[in-house]
C-alpha cells in the first residue's frame, strides 16, 4: 500500500513519566544506563528485542542492547521499530503519518514506508516504540531515521513477512528493533518461571508457544521470532530481569527482556 507523507511532527507523549523530560537529566540517565553495560565488543545483530517500561524499571535490560548498538554508531543510518497498540484496538499493522518524532532530545527523522499503511490513532499515545527513542538518540547519534509500526492483531507469518519486507526497504544499513515487555502483575517467582518459558521459545524459534497474555507486544514478538527463523538467525539472551529486580514490588512485577537476534557461529 502506499505510503502517505505528512508535514507533523509527533510530539512526546511519555516524557516526564517513562523518562525524564529535561534533556540534561535524560541524556545523563542513557549515558548513565549504557556505561554500566561497559564496552561491548560484538557484530552487530540484524534485530534486538528490547522492553518498553519506565526507564527506572526497565532501563537496565534495554541498555543491553544500547550499549551494543553504541558500539556501532555511524554504522546504523535506520532503525525499523515494531511494537505493541497499547491504546488502540488495532487489526493488522499501521505506520506512522509523521515526519519526525520529537523527544526532549530533539527530533528524529521518520522515513516513510509503502510496506503497511498509515494511521495515527495506534501511534498517538503509543509509548512502546516512543521511549526507544532517546535511547537510540544517545547510542547512535542524531542523524539516524526510525520506521516506527504498530502491530496489532495479526497471523504470524503476515507479521514475519511484513518484517522482512520492512527491513528490504530499509537497507543493509537498518536493524530492526522490536519492542516488548512479558508477563505482567504477578508474583516475583511465578513472572520469573513464565518469562523463562517465554524465553525458551524465543531462544527455541517456537512463536506459537508466546502466550498473548505472556507478552504485551506478542504479535510483533511472534513475527520477528518467525523472521528470525525463516532467515536462519537465532535470538541470544542478553538480559531476562522483572521489576522486582530493578525498582518495584515483588508482589506485582512486570518481565524484561533483551536479545539479539543473530546468525549463528558458524
Amino acid at each position: 500500500m502506499p505510503s502517505i507523507t505528512s508535514d507533523t511532527v509527533r510530539p512526546e507523549a511519555v516524557a516526564g513519566r517513562f523518562y525524564p523530560a529535561g534533556p540534561q537529566a535524560l541524556r545523563s540517565d542513557l549515558e548513565r544506563l549504557i556505561a554500566e553495560v561497559g564496552p561491548v565488543d560484538e557484530p552487530l545483530a540484524a534485530a534486538y528485542i528490547v522492553p518498553h517500561a519506565g526507564y527506572r524499571y526497565s532501563g537496565p535490560v534495554a541498555a543491553q542492547v544500547y550499549a551494543r548498538l553504541a558500539a556501532h554508531r555511524g554504522r546504523v543510518k535506520r532503525v525499523v521499530l515494531v511494537g505493541p497498540s497499547h491504546h488502540y484496538p488495532l487489526r493488522g499493522h499501521a505506520a506512522a503519518p509523521y515526519t519526525s518524532w520529537r523527544t526532549p532530545l530533539g527530533e528524529v527523522k521518520a522515513a516513510p514506508t509503502h510496506v503497511v499503511g498509515l494511521s495515527r490513532l495506534p501511534h498517538e499515545r503509543e509509548h512502546s516504540l516512543e521511549v526507544q527513542l532517546p535511547f537510540l538518540q544517545v547510542a547512535l547519534g542524531d542523524d539516524i531515521e526510525v520506521t516506527p509500526v504498530a502491530c496489532g492483531m495479526s497471523q504470524t507469518p503476515d507479521t514475519a513477512r511484513i518484517i522482512a519486507a520492512l527491513l528490504a526497504e530499509a537497507g543493509e544499513d537498518a536493524v530492526l528493533i522490536c519492542s516488548t515487555d512479558l508477563s505482567h502483575y504477578h508474583d516475583q517467582e511465578t513472572a520469573t518461571r513464565i518469562d523463562a518459558a517465554t524465553a525458551e521459545a524465543i531462544k527455541g524459534l517456537r512463536p506459537r508457544e508466546i502466550a498473548a497474555q505472556h507478552a504485551c507486544g506478542v504479535f510483533a514478538l511472534r513475527g520477528t521470532v518467525a523472521w528470525a527463523d525463516a532467515t536462519g538467525r537465532r535470538p541470544r539472551q542478553l538480559a531476562l530481569a522483572t521489576s522486582a529486580d530493578t525498582a518495584g514490588d515483588a508482589d506485582r512485577v512486570v518481565g524484561y527482556p533483551a536479545f539479539a537476534v543473530e546468525r549463528p557461529a558458524l
